[in-house]
Formats: C-alpha cells, sequence, structure tokens
C-alpha cells in the first residue's frame, strides 16, 4: 500500500507536513517520530499496519518540511502538545484508535496522554522513557547521567554546525554506535534519505533539548535535579503498551522499573534482539505487538 503526503495548516498557525497510508474511513493512528528521525521511518510500520488502520505519521514541528519556528522556547512541552491535538482534531476528530511514539516523539506522547487522555483510546511507546522513571533515574543514577550526556551537547549553539560538518561525521553514530542493536538496516538508501532531512535544518531539532530541563546536570545549570513533580501529573490512565529494545544504550531498561506506579494498566514487552532504533531494526515484531494489542 503507497504512502501519501501532505502538509496539514493547524489553527494555530503550525504546519506539519505528513505522511499517511491506509483507508481513509479506517480508525486512526497517529505516529511521532523522534531525534534526529522524520516521519518517514514509520513507512514500513504504517505499511504493515495499513489494512486496518489509517495511519498518520507528522513531521513534528523544527523537522522536514514542518514550520521551524526560531524562538527555543516554542519547543516547550506545551506547544509540542498543542500540534498534536490539532492535528487528532484536523484528521477526523478525537479520539484516535491510539498514539504510537518513539524517542521525544514519546516524550510528547507520555504528556498528552497524561493531560488529555480524551484524545485517544491507547499509548503506544517505543523506546521513550516516562518522564517520572524517567526523572528518577537522571536524578539518582550517574550511569544515566552519563550515558545521557550527550543532551548537552546538543544544546550547545554551535551543536548544527558541529552536527553537519564532514557529512555529519558526528550523528551518524546516533543511529549506529550509541543506538545498541545491529546496525545493518542503516544502509546506502537509508542514510540518503537521512541527509535529504538533515540537510533541511537541525536548528528545529536540536531546540527540543535547549527548550527541556530534562537533561543532566551541569556546572552552569542544574538540569533536571532541580525538577519535581507529583505522581499523578504523569500519571497515565489510558491502556498502554511500551516496546522496549532491551540493548538501548542511551536509554537502558532500568527506566521501565516502578513504571507501573504511573501506568496502572501497562503491558510491557522486551525485545531482545533490538536497541534504541527498533522501529527499523525489528518492524514486523512491532506491527505484530500493536496488532495484538489494538486488537
Amino acid at each position: 500500500m503507497c504512502v501519501e503526503t501532505f502538509e496539514l495548516s493547524l489553527p494555530h498557525g503550525i504546519t506539519l507536513s505528513c505522511r499517511a497510508c491506509g483507508p481513509g474511513d479506517a480508525p486512526r493512528l497517529i505516529l511521532l517520530h523522534g531525534f534526529p528521525e522524520g516521519a518517514f521511518v514509520w513507512d514500513e510500520l504504517m505499511q504493515r499496519l495499513a489494512p486496518r488502520w489509517r495511519c498518520i505519521a507528522p513531521n513534528l514541528r523544527g523537522y522536514e518540511r514542518s514550520s521551524r519556528p526560531e524562538a527555543v522556547e516554542a519547543y516547550r512541552a506545551k506547544h509540542l502538545m498543542a500540534d498534536i491535538r490539532a492535528l487528532i482534531e484536523a484528521t477526523g476528530g478525537a479520539p484516535v484508535a491510539a498514539l504510537v511514539a518513539h524517542d521525544w516523539g514519546g516524550a510528547v506522547a507520555w504528556n498528552l496522554a497524561a493531560q488529555a487522555p480524551q484524545l485517544m483510546q491507547r499509548l503506544v511507546i517505543i523506546n521513550s522513557p516516562h518522564p517520572g522513571t524517567f526523572l528518577r533515574e537522571l536524578q539518582q543514577n550517574p550511569a544515566q547521567r552519563e550515558a545521557s550526556a550527550y543532551m548537552n551537547f546538543l544544546c550547545r549553539p554551535d551543536a548544527a554546525a558541529l552536527l553537519a560538518a564532514d557529512d555529519y561525521a558526528r550523528l551518524w553514530p546516533f543511529l549506529s554506535a550509541k543506538g545498541g542493536g545491529d546496525s545493518a538496516w542503516l544502509d546506502e538508501p537509508l542514510r540518503r534519505r537521512y541527509r535529504e532531512l538533515w540537510d533541511q535544518g537541525l536548528e528545529g531539532a536540536l531546540n527540543y533539548y535547549r527548550a527541556s530541563p530534562m537533561r543532566p546536570p551541569t556546572p552552569e545549570d542544574p538540569g533536571a535535579m532541580a525538577l519535581s513533580f507529583a505522581p499523578g501529573f504523569a500519571s497515565v490512565a489510558l491502556p498502554t503498551l511500551v516496546i522496549w529494545g532491551i540493548g538501548d544504550l542511551a536509554l537502558p531498561p532500568s527506566m521501565l522499573e516502578g513504571l507501573d506506579r504511573y501506568v496502572p494498566q501497562l503491558r510491557v514487552e522486551r525485545v531482545a534482539d533490538a536497541g534504541h532504533w527498533i522501529v527499523h531494526q525489528r518492524p514486523a515484531r512491532i506491527a505484530g505487538l500493536i496488532g495484538e494489542f489494538l486488537a
């Protein structure tokens, strides 16, 4: 089944470039990508799910041809959630059958599910830590602070130039060595797609890190060490499937410990032969798990 592309202008002035697959009258799945990705990473998964669902994958603000506000403040969580809320309303209204999200997309999805559960019937998270367990690990686990130190590099004002230098020499390791699991999926055709995406600009994507205090502390910035919130603030009452490639080097499976404190209706699927880039590494496995969960 072919993948469609379109641009969607939202009422609050943001435009999202989108990819979609599946019958227009089928229940909707909204799929949110992470860093340093784009909506195209969902293509194979959408094609596997499309016979039963209408799959819509936006390029988040700051990515590809979606709107790219210059101000760092424009990438705070409330604005990212507003985009997805408006997308859901514009593509058929609430609720969608499920919100499916990976990495930074998962950060948006966790917050949206906690604060506006009426927008979706179910939640599917793929290698993206819940804010409660991520905060705990950053505050209490030195190994996690070390594993997440790259976040502070990405906040540097010269990060985009450094990442783009020498054919993105510093960025490719995010998709290979740092992600864990095999990297055979990163072939030359896929590298070209990533280059085409990154060539359109990296500042918007990096602004996600700059706008969020959820990062390891530095001598100049306390980061996550200054944060706190009540468990109820991030509780998710929806049926939730968490899929985790346990080879993830940046986000190890310790993120799953205590997750049921925040998500009572929780199902966790650990995938042993995958890492952070499980969407590329094991799309058939993910499609099967999502299909079972939504059935």
